[in-house]
């Protein structure tokens, strides 16, 4: 909170704010909707790949554009609601995002689909900051604002987990457009209550708002998101290596901007701190792991294992269980041991429950992969929300817009990571199938670019050459989802081992601040 309004506050009411468990509430169904909408089009591509054909490259820029520019933008918009008020830029981005689901639920080509992703992004990143910036502003007692950043964690991982279950019944009963309607109503409530609800807050000194830097770190994040995910599909091409190297270029610049800068979009200094890195480098990869889980098992589920919409998603449901249970416990277990124990055990959980997925094949029974899932959502639950206390209180009140940025950007980095660069793993495995005797080459192509597209084009071939080409297509499938659970798991076991020597002696803060 800012000095200016603690000064109107008085102490007792600054720790205890009337109405904050209820403002809560509402600044976790943004959380949530923009969680949901990062993963609830998994379930839905196969309907989106019939009705808009769209490329492999076009079906992977759609799954994750709109996560690559909440990434890119955050840290500006966690910037511009610490100048103009993270109140106003919460309600300003609620109303453009229910506005903008409108425009993906009707679009007609992969192109138009793909800009109103990008749009909702650039929605999505005016909502993000604000939420946690919000929480610490209404919670003063680290105790109660450990529960609330845990009920926030929650749901940040359960939206990732709980939008195939709710893409699921969208898709069984509507068209696949539906899935973006349900962000109207959602942020209806939002903005009604949230006017009444929740107090205004900002940098009583923030400085001019720096569009040079606005510009080089949404140009520096997407350019190397880019890279990855053409390197991890194609290998090292021209393409890959000019995006690489403009993104690198972009993100030098910007950092060393911002150590010159009086009022800086980001302070570089936050990074000093052993602990804030720690968690930002732990939050980044726990996302990773759970989205690029969820986002490849909604698919394996129906494509591969012949489940419906609704059943797909419910199987997932155990990720967000987990999450949940864990993030609501995660400040009293940190608090119990320690810091590290818990970032670097969830860590740990998700890279060991990779792990057993390279084990998997198209008639592994649901035990094993519902046990997966919920210990990858205790997993996240416990590390995601943890991370994120550690990031909050690392830092003085008036920086609770940029740390909160910071979080979010990991988060936003981690769902884009884990879609594009596991993603690019499993396409990349998955195109080298061979195509079985007799289907014509247009067909061939088309079973090429995605699972979906071969089960759609082996529609126009006779039967015993229909099984044997989506047969093939399943099993290429199935290795890449091996080859792609294999490359998480390391990376994620040793992101634990990581957290581990970074976040040494690192604790969460007890009784009140004064």
């Amino acid at each position: 909170m800012s000095t200016s309004t603690l000064k109107h506050t008085g102490h007792t009411e600054g720790v205890h704010r009337p109405g904050r468990w209820l403002a809560l509430s509402v600044l976790v169904l943004a959380v949530l909707l923009v969680a949901v909408d990062a993963t609830v089009l998994g379930l839905a591509t196969p309907f989106l790949s019939e009705d808009l054909k769209p490329s492999g490259t076009q079906l992977l820029w759609i799954g994750d554009v709109y996560s690559f520019v909440i990434a890119g933008l955050l840290v500006s918009m966690g910037s511009l609601g610490d100048r103009i008020g993270r109140k106003k830029l919460l309600l300003i981005g609620a109303t453009a995002f229910g506005a903008v689901s409108v425009l993906n639920a009707y679009a007609t080509s992969p192109e138009m689909m793909i800009v109103a992703r990008a749009l909702l992004g650039v929605a999505g990143a005016t909502l993000m900051p604000s939420t946690l910036a919000l929480i610490r502003n209404l919670f003063h007692d680290p105790r109660e604002r450990s529960l609330a950043i845990g009920i926030w964690g929650a749901m940040a991982s359960a939206g990732a987990a709980v939008g195939p279950v709710v893409g699921g019944f969208l898709l069984e009963h509507f068209w696949w457009g539906s899935v973006f309607l349900i962000n109207l109503p959602v942020m209806a409530v939002l903005v009604l209550v949230g006017v009444k609800l929740i107090p205004e807050s900002k940098n009583p000194n923030p400085g001019p708002w720096d569009l040079p830097s606005v510009g080089l770190s949404l140009v520096g994040v997407i350019a190397v998101v880019y890279a990855i995910k053409e390197l991890a599909s194609h290998g090292l091409t021209f393409d890959a290596g000019l995006a690489a190297l403009a993104g690198a270029a972009a993100l030098t610049w910007f950092v060393r901007r911002q150590l010159t800068l009086p009022a800086p979009l980001l302070d570089m200094r936050l990074f000093r701190n052993r602990g804030f890195s720690g968690a930002v480098l732990a939050d980044l990869l726990t996302i990773l792991g759970l989205s690029g889980l969820v986002f490849f098992l909604s698919q394996f589920f129906q494509l591969v294992q012949g489940r419906q919409p609704l059943e797909a998603g419910l199987a997932e449901l155990p990720a967000a269980i987990g999450a949940v249970t864990a993030g609501l416990v995660a400040g009293l277990v940190a608090r119990r041991f320690s810091v590290r124990s818990v970032v670097a055990g969830g860590l740990a959980a998700v890279g060991l429950s990779l792990a057993v997925l390279t084990t998997i094949d198209g008639t592994t029974g649901y035990p094993l992969l519902g046990a997966s899932l919920l210990v990858v959502g205790v997993g996240a639950g416990f590390a995601f929300t943890v991370t994120a206390d550690v990031i909050l209180s690392s830092v003085p009140k008036e920086q609770a817009g940029s740390a909160s940025a910071v979080s979010e950007t990991a988060y936003e980095l981690g769902a884009a990571l884990g879609i594009a660069v596991l993603g690019s793993i499993v396409t990349g495995v998955y195109r080298d199938f061979a195509t079985p005797a007799g289907v014509p080459s247009d067909i061939a192509s088309a079973a090429h670019e995605s699972l979906g597209g071969a089960v759609e084009a082996s529609g126009a071939l006779a039967p015993d050459t229909a099984t044997a080409l989506v047969s093939a297509a399943q099993l290429a499938f199935v290795d890449g989802l091996r080859i792609a659970a294999g490359v998480g798991a390391a990376v994620l076991l040793a992101a634990s081992v990581a957290a581990w020597f970074l976040l040494r002696g690192q604790k969460l803060e007890d009784g009140v601040e004064h």
